[in-house]
């Protein structure tokens, strides 16, 4: 029987769940915070649920951006944060929706950090050190302060990624699981994480030494290193569904937006300075907050080395020092004299932001703390990792929640979208071509016109239009403005005379268009609408979406991955075991 200080086998699951509802408490007392990412995330919530309503499994269209002419944001955005955004408002008021995916977020990070914590150390250490990582600051300020949800969810995989790496004996199960999770929640987190794996494998082939191969085939360097490998490899197959499609196609939408000026990484290094004053306060603010978990982490590991001859396994003695070199490579990140290292390492630069680093600093600090908490001469009682929580949301609240205001709530963002009122544009997924700055936010279905370029009638002008010397598309729009109408995909028209047709829907290689059952080519529109050249007589009008071959070799991938994962399961236990 164990200790009475020490969590049963079945506390985690019950005590982190809790540290978790009590870590969100405040928005259950004073309602959502709405970051800077709340309403782009929560309408891709409401597009896929809708087009989940009417049968469209795996949306890769979203309908509702740049006013209703729409975007392939989920072909270029992670499935996995949507997805479960999408089932959540199905299910929950959407006022609840943020609230419960944050909620499984945080029990989700919990439980993934007590599987890695428990593999080295004592119940009761792990089960402290998860209730930090589930609620440390930076968690919480990806939650309440910039309403990241998909990195959110993906801080729940690094823990899984670093046992796969750590442990004793490595498994390509064990390794793929978290790389396919991480590619399939969030792009940058996938980035990192893949970084992650690859320094962590070279240190620990670089450093292994061959015992007796007969007695155990992961022995030696070249089998970890193949194990490695394969495990990456199918991993990436996994995720083949959204990596293929979004590889082969970034060169039809302009992604070169996602790291224009203030989202670039030089200019977001540790207390950088640009000419934009938020941007500079904001900056400042994560700097501190980096700065901070810099000197924890570097005390914690510092009385870990200091005492690393206490801890009980040769695997845990032989943390320590990596946990110092990942620090060490963290810290040189957050500061320009990397900045070689962000220019040529390949897709680092779209990680936009040095600091969202400190999601692999949190879990380091986290295992170092269970490291450190491990060597007390008493278990600390279950119910003070519940304190911990507490006490981490109250002063996380208290300096990341951005309460919503009345036009900024979750009710208000659904009562537009269900009124048709349509979304901003995401700059990185505009398609080629398609200018943000003269598409106009009340247009029609469609119209007809002589001239090509010619503008919807009755329709409002843009900023940009108005003012051709604006150097910005980012000026507010009223939502009285935003009403707009989607594009008809089957349409039938009897021409007196040849004209223009103006269909108020972003032009993209996958609309497939016909007249009269025969394909019809486009016209160039400076706003990217699709526009069609019509002659006279009758025109029945057929807009449909057409799957890829990189759409279809991408769901190929994927299941043959699922097939090969589901044969490891096969594989003998001592081999294989997750």
């Amino acid at each position: 029987m164990p200790p009475a200080t020490e969590p049963s086998a079945a506390s985690p699951a019950l005590l982190l769940p809790l540290a978790a509802l009590l870590a969100i408490h405040p928005l259950l007392v004073h309602g959502n915070t709405c970051g800077q990412d709340f309403s782009f995330h929560l309408q891709s919530w409401l597009d896929a649920a809708q087009q989940l309503r009417h049968g469209t499994l795996y949306p890769h269209w979203a309908v509702s951006p740049a006013w209703n002419a729409g975007e392939p944001r989920f072909l270029f955005y992670p499935p996995l944060s949507w997805m479960l955004g999408a089932l959540l408002t199905l299910l929950l008021p959407v006022t609840a929706a943020p609230i419960v995916y944050i909620f499984l977020a945080l029990t989700a990070s919990g439980l993934t950090m007590y599987r890695l914590t428990r593999h080295f150390i004592s119940p009761h250490a792990a089960l402290f050190a998860s209730a930090f990582y589930l609620a440390n600051p930076y968690m919480l300020f990806n939650a309440l302060e910039r309403s990241a949800f998909a990195e959110l969810l993906a801080a729940a995989w690094i823990p899984l990624l670093l046992l796969a790496v750590l442990r004793e004996r490595p498994t390509v199960r064990g390794i793929a699981i978290p790389v396919a999770l991480l590619w399939l929640t969030n792009a940058p987190a996938a980035v990192m994480g893949s970084y992650l794996l690859a320094l962590l494998a070279i240190l620990r082939v670089s450093t292994s030494v061959k015992h007796d191969a007969a007695a155990d085939r992961t022995s030696g360097r070249l089998p970890l290193a193949m194990t490695y490998l394969a495990g990456a490899t199918l991993g990436l197959a996994l995720s083949g569904i959204y990596l293929i499609p979004a590889a082969f196609e970034r060169r039809s939408i302009q992604v070169a937006m996602a790291i224009i000026d203030n989202l670039r990484f030089q200019d977001n290094f540790l207390f950088d300075r640009t000419a934009d004053v938020a941007h500079n306060n904001f900056n400042t603010s994560i700097s501190l907050l980096a700065i901070s978990l810099l000197a924890i982490t570097v005390a914690a590991i510092s009385a870990l080395l200091l005492s690393r001859s206490r801890l009980q396994s040769s695997s845990s003695r032989s943390l320590p020092p990596t946990l110092a070199l990942l620090t060490l490579v963290i810290a040189f990140l957050l500061v320009p004299l990397s900045t070689p290292l962000w220019l040529h390492l390949p897709e680092l630069a779209f990680l936009q932001f040095p600091w969202r680093l400190l999601t692999v600093l949190a879990a380091v600090l986290a295992l170092s703390l269970a490291l450190l908490f491990h060597r007390l001469p008493r278990a600390l009682p279950s119910w003070t990792a519940l304190l911990l929580a507490l006490a981490l949301a109250v002063l996380g609240y208290r300096l990341f929640a951005k309460p919503s205001g009345p036009a900024s709530g979750p009710a208000v963002i659904a009562t537009l979208f269900q009124t048709h009122h349509g979304a901003e544009p995401t700059d990185e997924y505009t398609p080629d071509d398609a200018d943000n700055d003269v598409l106009r936010t009340d247009l029609p279905g469609y119209w007809l016109a002589a001239n090509p370029n010619a503008p919807a009638p009755n329709t409002t002008p843009t900023a940009a239009e108005l003012n051709p010397s604006l150097q910005t598309d980012d000026t507010p729009v009223p939502s009285a403005q935003t009403l707009s109408t989607p594009a008809p995909h089957h349409l039938e028209l009897n021409l007196a005379e040849p004209a223009a047709l103006i269909l108020h829907l972003r032009d993209y290689p996958n609309w497939r268009i016909t007249r009269n059952g025969a394909p019809l080519s486009r016209l160039q529109r400076d706003d990217g609408l699709l526009t069609l050249q019509l002659p006279t007589g009758p025109s029945i009008i057929d807009i449909t979406w057409h799957r890829t071959w990189d759409q279809n070799l991408g769901l190929a991938l994927s299941l043959c991955g699922l097939l090969a994962l589901g044969l490891t399961f096969r594989a003998r236990p001592h081999v294989e075991s997750s």
